[in-house]
């Protein structure tokens, strides 16, 4: 069977486009039979280049001499039907939240349930369609903040930061954190076949505090002994010595921010216009400084940070110091 008409110039220009640009692979590889066929190839050579059986090729041409342009396109009902209704794919959705990890517990259900056998890889696809994927888990508070008082703070801090960015006051994120020789395993590019390790083992903890603006302006202080209220103090007096306007500084509701000695320092620091903003417990997405930390640890420290004790110490070192310049992150 050959086609009945010749392909004009005009279409042949289009089959042309689709064939190069269209983003369905079905589409290009029809135009690119048809295209074919028209500068002489015969079936027999279609069926070997594109893997099909001669009745394919002939659909092909069929579909082409009666509707077109539109027979390059599958027609709605055509093709394998899914293996899994709508309402279905919620529930495989919502079996994969109890069991994360564990997808043969999902296929269990699946075949208990529905009496369907399928693999791991079917699963994974109906996951990624009711837009699932597989990424890393993340350590979260142990509790839920209150409501009321999560909705009011948040309020108060927009329009400190509304205050910050007109110029009235300076608003400052601290906080505490900690790095040794365990690392937090980040995700990163490896060869096909090939694992990148990193060294981990027991060390020392390097601790540091820090109170860090929108700006990228940042001052720490790095210790090898544990961050107290009297260190926090003596921080906030040799960073803060003198402020020119009201200075706002964002802690949590850490032991060590609410302790007595931090209570009465308070109305001192107050005389000086620096106050203490409280955040609400279990809310450490409003610190922004959490931020800095994570970019530190998952992004900023190399993986030859890890090799020694050390080496961990001067990376953190290099990245505290050289953070607003070399190190920046763009907080909207």
């Amino acid at each position: 069977m050959d086609l009945s008409r010749n392909i004009h110039e005009e279409r042949k220009g289009m089959l042309r486009r689709i064939y190069r640009q269209s983003k369905h692979h079905q589409v290009r590889r029809r135009a690119h039979c048809l295209l074919l066929h028209q500068e002489g190839y015969s079936v027999t050579y279609l069926q070997d280049i594109f893997q099909v059986s001669r009745k394919t090729v002939y659909n092909w041409f069929e579909a082409w001499e009666t509707r077109g342009l539109l027979g390059l396109y599958n027609q709605k009902g055509q093709g394998r039907k899914p293996t899994f209704r709508a309402e279905q794919q919620e529930k495989i959705k919502e079996w994969t939240k109890e069991h994360c990890q564990q997808l043969k517990q999902v296929i269990h259900k699946i075949k208990e349930t529905w009496d369907i056998s399928v693999s791991t890889k079917t699963i994974k696809r109906v996951l990624k369609s009711v837009n699932m994927s597989w990424h890393r888990l993340r350590r979260v508070v142990g509790g839920e903040p209150n409501a009321a008082e999560y909705l009011d703070k948040q309020a108060q801090l927009e329009e400190l930061k509304r205050l910050d960015a007109a110029g009235e006051i300076d608003l400052y994120y601290s906080d505490e954190s900690g790095f040794c020789l365990t690392p937090c395993v980040p995700y990163g590019w490896q060869p096909v076949g090939e694992t990148v390790g990193i060294p981990s083992k027991h060390s020392r903890r390097l601790n540091v505090w820090g109170v860090m603006n929108r700006h990228n302006q940042l001052h720490s202080y790095v210790s090898l002994q544990t961050i107290t209220s009297d260190v926090i103090i003596a921080c906030i007096d040799n960073f803060f010595p003198e402020v020119s306007k009201r200075t706002v500084i964002v802690v949590d509701k850490a032991p060590i921010h609410t302790s007595n000695i931090m209570l009465d320092q308070l109305s001192e620091w107050k005389q000086r216009q620096i106050e203490i903003f409280y955040l609400p417990s279990y809310s450490p997405e409003l610190n922004l400084i959490e931020i800095l930390w994570r970019f530190i640890k998952y992004s900023w420290l190399p993986l030859s940070a890890y090799r020694c004790w050390q080496s961990l110490v001067d990376s953190v070192e290099k990245i505290l110091r050289e953070f607003g310049q070399n190190y920046v992150i763009n907080f909207v």
